[in-house]
């Protein structure tokens, strides 16, 4: 008998040798979750400080390989987005479950010493943010807030911070992430995630737009290689399908797109999938959270706004959609503007003007060509300004597509709803929850004058938000760069109609019974945030914040901001701190 050439296909459509490279990494993970459930708290929170070193001696190669792998060269004044998006991300979430865990060993409450009050609806408030003084002084004027689901009290919020590393040892298994492939952090922040939060060990396949990456990520965590907590593999669509279904694997996340969920719960899409889905006969037989993406309003509130002001949230929505080229989840994709504000057209010319101005950048994430063609296709009338459609919606126009379509590329639409004050953000709330698919994230822009004349009226209507992230003047990745915050759709989807995503991920503090995070920032930039100037608004230091696509030197600063959570030193920030104020 011949035997079976190892690179024979099997049932599963891998080839023998793959799938046996693959089993032995479970069995691996396997005999590393016993190890793992026999770690105290105190040694997980060492553990942690050993991966932080790591990463911070990986930071610089991290960075500048994620930038060439999408087309920044070492001059690109947006190379900074890779330095914040990968490596300062991943150590401020390090060092925040490190806090946490160190509590815990202590016999501390995670949420010592924060303060909690109370949200409307009879919900639980924890100020998350900030939590540290330099964090007070770098990001003044910035902070954040978990709601937790209406019932929860303040008591119960204590009594159940921490999660399972209250009991850490009872092992949760082996976990599958199926990472991300457009932000570097993602696929490490969700690894995390499964350890610390559900104390399952973790086989991470990275989407190929990050094979790149691959010894970067094996080197800086390489303390969660080595006792076999964790194991990076590489593949196409063949291998998650093997995974997905793989016995020893007891859950699967993915940080992805609902076909691609639906795929993996129902089926290929087709008459067999549709069927399944009627008799409500999964294919996946094991829980599943994800996070999806949507389409993301950003509400423009009138009130009497300077021509600065104006231009200044010009760039501010422009960033919210230009950012790693729209490819990501939580771009702004809408803006809601009032047809009754006198600033109205003068806004337009701004973002207009702003959006075209923005440094060009390459087109890169995969199918991202298709999709911009898709949106010249549904809207012929946008405006093409050089790599980047504005799709302003006039009043014959219909706004389906862009209401539901998330384009995941440089496309940005603009919408109008009637009413100036708390008529307006009523209307742009309910326009948002009811039109726009998805809930995964909401941004609002609203001066100081207007806010405070809106009274309760305004924390009222930002309850009615249904997102699971919400930024009140700032954008909502601020929310998912803060790791004591949490990151997820709105509560209440299903696999049956998954929307953005089904559970959170980041959470640091180790919260339960979350419903959502609420980001709040200056309205105005320094020097305009200062008290006299400011109209009763938020001060900050920061001039214009480095991660604004229009920063001049947002590189510079994104950089050195990540180099002193690495490593420290007080010179160095001064040094980036004066580069901040070039922006």
């Amino acid at each position: 008998m011949t035997s079976v050439s190892t690179t024979t296909p099997t049932a599963s459509g891998i080839d023998d040798a793959e799938r046996e490279r693959l089993d032995a990494a479970i069995d691996e993970l396997s005999e590393g979750s016993r190890t793992w459930s026999a770690l105290s708290v105190g040694q997980r929170a060492t553990l942690l400080k050993a991966v932080r070193a790591g990463v911070a001696s990986s930071a610089e190669e991290w960075a500048h390989t994620a930038a060439a792998s999408k087309g920044l060269n070492g001059s690109h004044p947006l190379r900074g987005e890779e330095w914040l998006a990968g490596p300062y991300c991943t150590l401020g979430a390090l060092d925040a479950y490190t806090e946490t865990l160190s509590r815990l060993a202590e016999g501390r409450n995670p949420l010592e010493g924060i303060r909690i009050d109370r949200a409307p609806g009879g919900r639980t408030r924890v100020h998350a943010f900030p939590l540290d003084g330099i964090d007070k002084v770098l990001l003044s004027g910035f902070t954040g807030e978990v709601w937790l689901e209406p019932g929860t009290t303040p008591r119960a919020a204590r009594a159940s911070a921490g999660l399972v590393q209250r009991t850490p040892q009872a092992s949760g298994g082996v976990g599958l992430v199926l990472g991300a492939g457009n932000v570097t952090s993602i696929p490490i922040l969700d690894v995390l995630y499964e350890l610390l939060a559900h104390n399952r060990t973790v086989l991470l396949k990275v989407n190929p737009t990050q094979d790149a990456l691959v010894s970067v990520f094996e080197h800086a965590l390489a303390p969660l290689i080595e006792p076999g907590f964790l194991r990076i593999v590489r593949g196409d669509g063949k291998v998650g399908a093997y995974l997905t279904a793989h016995e020893q694997l007891v859950h699967v996340h993915i940080t992805g797109s609902a076909p691609t969920f639906n795929a993996i719960v129902w089926g290929p899409s087709g008459t067999a999938a549709e069927k399944r889905r009627r008799e409500n006969r999964p294919l996946l037989k094991k829980p599943i959270t994800a996070e999806l993406g949507g389409v993301s309003p950003i509400i423009v509130v009138p009130g009497e706004w300077s021509e600065a002001d104006i231009r200044f949230h010009a760039e501010h929505v422009a960033t919210m959609r230009l950012q790693n080229c729209g490819h990501n989840c939580i771009a702004g994709q809408v803006v809601i503007v009032s047809s009754d504000w006198a600033q109205g057209d003068a806004f337009r010319a701004a973002l207009r003007r702003a959006y075209a101005k923005a440094p060009e950048r390459p087109i890169w994430y995969p199918g991202s060509d298709k999709r911009m063609q898709q949106a010249t296709d549904d809207y012929p009338d946008a405006l093409v300004l050089g790599d980047r459609l504005l799709v302003e919606i006039g009043a014959e126009d219909d706004p389906t597509a862009l209401q539901n379509t998330e384009y995941f590329a440089p496309v940005l639409g603009v919408v109008e709803v009637a009413g100036t004050g708390q008529e307006f953000v009523d209307a742009a709330i309910a326009y948002a929850n009811d039109e726009l698919q998805g809930t995964l994230g909401a941004n609002l822009l609203i001066d100081p004058r207007t806010e405070k004349s809106l009274g309760s009226g305004f924390e009222r209507a930002i309850t009615a938000l249904r997102y699971g992230s919400i930024a009140i003047n700032a954008w909502t990745a601020f929310g998912f760069l803060t790791p004591t915050l949490t990151w997820g759709a709105f509560p209440g989807n299903t696999v049956d109609d998954v929307g953005s995503g089904i559970g959170v991920v980041h959470n640091a503090l180790l919260l339960d019974h979350v419903e959502r995070s609420v980001v709040r920032g200056p309205f105005r930039p320094l020097p305009r945030s200062l008290p006299i100037a400011n109209g009763g608004g938020r001060f900050t230091v920061l001039p214009k914040p480095p991660w604004f696509v229009t920063a001049r030197t947002g590189a510079e600063t994104s950089e050195g901001l990540t180099r002193f959570r690495a490593t420290g030193g007080i010179l160095g920030l001064v040094k980036t701190l004066m580069k901040a104020m070039r922006a």
